[in-house]
């Protein structure tokens, strides 16, 4: 993402200019933009006209158009964002309160305006430092597979995207036709690397995972190295290095999750997000197995433990899913947003928002979208909140036995 223009105002309302680069840009201009917004962009509008005799025709138009934000429609496969929203500016071809949505699009500049009080907020303003620094994380492609079947899937600094799915039927090795199945085999990797090929920048230096059950990834490897050597590709034997073999239980996708896991692949990703992302959770969920009060997850746990002043300096992470920042509540939004500066700005703490598109996001979602790891150990906080409640009904004339 490139910042074109920013304006933000002491009340914290404002603008900026960003121009999408990359799909994962559209991935990050998901989470920024939120209802109430006001979003222009180059838009094509469906215009109806009538002719002196009374007929009409209709035919489409650019123009640009600026929507007060409604709702967001985003398709994680294709990187594709459609915003809708009410009209909010009148132009030749579009009236006030009319509704229409805008496709965001790559190479294509578009103005975002918050207005209100603490419009532009730390949450916001670190989505756009994050997306617009030119040090980003390296994409990481990973091959799971097996006989028959691969799936091809690329990790950014904040997903896991499937890019294409390989199925080619391969005969079963049977008593004197072996040659049919490798025949099959050879074709299976062949439309692989094709498919391979396609997707990634023959060019670049980054990590390619070859997984599966048996032997299949490491007979994938070979074929490619003795594509390159029989075909004379240089830029192709180049990645030889980049070539992780690993075992898989299967070649479907989910069993990528484990293949992180490894140790192998631990140590060449060590310096990307998702591998740092994926060890914070580790260490959160080991100290939760300890049982000794030293890590807490869950909103109201959380809170009470920041309140005590225990995620702070020496030790104190705060981890919260980047989910709880797209609710369409304000009142909510600010909860989270306090929780945060007050972690980070205050407290000293280390604030780690973790995406809801990786495997350790959808983990830290399953426990409420919110974690700490303290730097000393507190007891009972959901005791606490139970002792409150309680306190709450007795209060109400309500009985608890």
């Amino acid at each position: 993402m490139r910042l074109i223009k920013q304006n933000f105002e002491r009340d914290g309302s404002g603008f900026v200019t960003l121009f999408p680069e990359e799909p994962e840009d559209m991935w990050h201009s998901y989470n920024l933009i939120r209802p109430k917004d006001l979003l222009r962009a180059s838009a094509l509008r469906r215009v109806t006209t009538e002719s002196s005799t009374g007929s009409t025709s209709s035919h489409r138009v650019h123009t640009t158009l600026t929507i007060r934000v409604e709702s967001l429609d985003f398709d994680p496969q294709s990187s594709q964002l459609h915003v809708l929203g009410r009209i909010a500016e009148e132009t030749k071809f579009a009236k006030v309160g009319q509704y229409h949505t805008l496709d965001l699009e790559l190479q294509r500049n578009f103005t975002l305006e918050k207005d209100g009080e603490e419009a532009w907020d730390s949450v916001a303003r670190g989505i756009i430092k994050e997306s617009c620094d030119p040090v980003k994380s390296a994409d990481v492609w990973a091959v799971v597979m097996q006989e028959g079947l691969a799936n091809l899937a690329v990790l950014t600094g904040a997903r896991t995207v499937l890019r294409q799915r390989v199925e080619v039927a391969i005969p079963r090795k049977r008593g004197g036709r072996a040659g049919d199945h490798d025949k099959g085999l050879e074709k299976f990797f062949q439309t692989t690397l094709d498919t391979l090929l396609r997707q990634i920048d023959i060019n670049e230096s980054k990590p390619i995972l070859l997984a599966s059950p048996g032997f299949t990834a490491s007979s994938f490897q070979k074929f490619i190295l003795d594509t390159a050597t029989r075909t004379g590709n240089k830029a192709l034997m180049a990645q030889k290095a980049n070539l992780v073999v690993v075992h898989s239980s299967s070649g479907h996708l989910h069993s990528l999750n484990e293949i992180l896991q490894t140790p192998e692949v631990i140590a060449r990703l060590k310096d990307t997000q998702y591998a740092r992302e994926a060890k914070l959770m580790d260490d959160f969920m080991t100290l939760l197995r300890k049982d000794d009060g030293s890590a807490w997850y869950g909103p109201s746990e959380v809170e009470k433990a920041v309140e005590k002043g225990a995620v702070g300096r020496g030790g104190g992470v705060l981890l919260i899913s980047n989910a709880l920042f797209r609710a369409q509540d304000v009142a909510i939004r600010r909860r989270w947003i306090r929780l945060v500066d007050k972690v980070g700005d205050v407290e000293g703490g280390e604030v780690r928002t973790l995406s809801s598109e990786h495997d350790s996001g959808k983990r830290l979602d399953g426990l409420g979208g919110i974690a700490a790891i303290l730097t000393f150990p507190l007891d009972d906080l959901d005791d606490e909140e139970q002792e409150t409640e309680t306190d709450n009904n007795n209060s109400n004339g309500v009985q608890t036995w």
